[in-house]
Order: C-alpha cells, then sequence, then structure tokens
C-alpha cells in the first residue's frame, strides 16, 4: 500500500503547478494534504477512482484538510471531538477494516511563540486522540506536524533554538507521542540521515540552498513496525514550500 501525503499551500495554487501530474504519476493508495486554504464548493478535483474527503476552516483561505482515497472507508470523522480544535480544519480521520488513517495540520506556534500555550493544549488532545483511536485498531498519522525533532531535522538548528517548530516545548511533545507508542517512519530506516527536509521558506533562496526543515511526517503505531516498506521525501518534487513525503506498507 502506497500513502502520500503533502502540504500543498493552497490547493488551487497548487494545482496550477502540476499537482494534478504528480497526483495522476503516484498512483496512491490514499494521498492526504494539508492547508488546502479552500472553503466548501471553492474548488473541484477531478480524481477518478478516488473517494474525496474535506475538512474546511471556518476562516476563509486558511488551513484545512483533504483525503483522498481509493478504498471506501467503514466510516469518517473530522477534528477532535472538542470544539476548541475543532474550528480551522485540521484533521480527518478514516476508519479502514484493520486500521485509523489520520491526516493532521499541526498548529504553528508562530512569530515569538505566540500560540505555544495553545499549540501545547493541542498536543496534549492530539495524542490523547490517537490513543483512543488505538484501542481498537492501529493507527497510521501524516501530515505537517509543524516540528522538527531533532538537530538533524533542520539545516540550522543553532540559530533557531526558540523558533516555532523547533522550541524545546515542542520537540518535547513530539517525543511523547513517539514514547507512546508511535514510529517516526523516516527515521525507522534512515536514523542517521541528514540533509532531507520537507520544507523550505520562501525567503532567501532556501530551497536553492536546501536550508530546509523536516516537519511533515509519516507516524504509525508501533505494532506496525513489521509491515513497514520504505519511507521516502519526495526533495524533487515543486509546487509548494513543502514537498511530498511517502510511506509504502504491506498492510
Amino acid at each position: 500500500m502506497k500513502l502520500i501525503s503533502w502540504n500543498v499551500n493552497g490547493i488551487r495554487a497548487c494545482m496550477q503547478k502540476g499537482f494534478l501530474s504528480y497526483f495522476n504519476e503516484m498512483d496512491a493508495d490514499i494521498f492526504c494534504i494539508q492547508e488546502s486554504k479552500v472553503q466548501e464548493n471553492q474548488v473541484e478535483i477531478p480524481l477518478e477512482g478516488y473517494y474525496q474527503y474535506w475538512n474546511y476552516a471556518q476562516k476563509k483561505g486558511y488551513s484545512g484538510t483533504a483525503i483522498f482515497t481509493k478504498q471506501k472507508p467503514v466510516s469518517v470523522s473530522y477534528g477532535l471531538n472538542i470544539e476548541e480544535h475543532d474550528q480551522e480544519g485540521r484533521v480527518i480521520t478514516l476508519e479502514f477494516p484493520t486500521f485509523y488513517m489520520v491526516t493532521v495540520y499541526t498548529p504553528n506556534s508562530q512569530n515569538e511563540l505566540a500560540r505555544l500555550p495553545y499549540r501545547m493544549d493541542w498536543e496534549d488532545a492530539f495524542r490523547m486522540y490517537l490513543k483512543g483511536l488505538e484501542e481498537t485498531k492501529p493507527v497510521i498519522v501524516c501530515g505537517d506536524l509543524n516540528v522538527a525533532h531533532r538537530e538533524i531535522d533542520l539545516k540550522n538548528p543553532k540559530t533557531n533554538q526558540k523558533s516555532a517548530g523547533f522550541s524545546i516545548e515542542e520537540r518535547t511533545k513530539f517525543q511523547e507521542l513517539l514514547d507512546a507508542g508511535f514510529t517516526d517512519t523516516f527515521r525507522y530506516f534512515y536514523p542517521e540521515q541528514e540533509g532531507i527536509y520537507s520544507w523550505w521558506s520562501y525567503r532567501f533562496k532556501a530551497r536553492e540552498k536546501n536550508a530546509g526543515w523536516r516537519i511533515d511526517y509519516f507516524l504509525t503505531s508501533k505494532c506496525l513496525n513489521g509491515q513497514l516498506v520504505d519511507a521516502k521525501i519526495h526533495t524533487e518534487v515543486m509546487g509548494s514550500d513543502h514537498c511530498p513525503v511517502e510511506l509504502e506498507l504491506s498492510i
């Protein structure tokens, strides 16, 4: 089974930069996007052979997620069932016979960590949500988690110690999620690989210089470790300030 996740930074803009060609080329079983930045009826994507599920933010042109899947899920849910966390279209969960598929666009802590307290509440709620699902069946989580876990996950760790996405608080919460029983699939296969990132600022020619961050992930319940086949980060794919990430597993 091939799974793809991509923060498209606006699906309408990404559509004009080759999204459909890439989507068709990859022929994924499940394809998840984050930061769609659309409201209902603002975009129609012709994806023959796929069921489409969208979660929209209440605020226009902001956040939002979607999942496109070849197999029809057993059930679909949106958000965390917590009102304060469910205004921004950040989570979709599809239930399949043998696993849950969750896509997430984690809130950014913003400049000077202005939204860090909210982010901490979100992290705890999201972890508890995943563990609740896991009581029934294994969980696969993908998306823009807005955190670089270790120093090898970004180009300039020393100058970003207090930056959103690399604060000690955010990194600690990510570690708590792993400690709760989840596998960072890219690191499972490439534990010490450096220089592979999934996001680059549009400023300062960051992508050209590969001054990036690895903040897009596939995480899986540890009981699925034996079924993981490979994890990839498609740094060559343009169309967004993020690139797609991939997980292949036998499930």
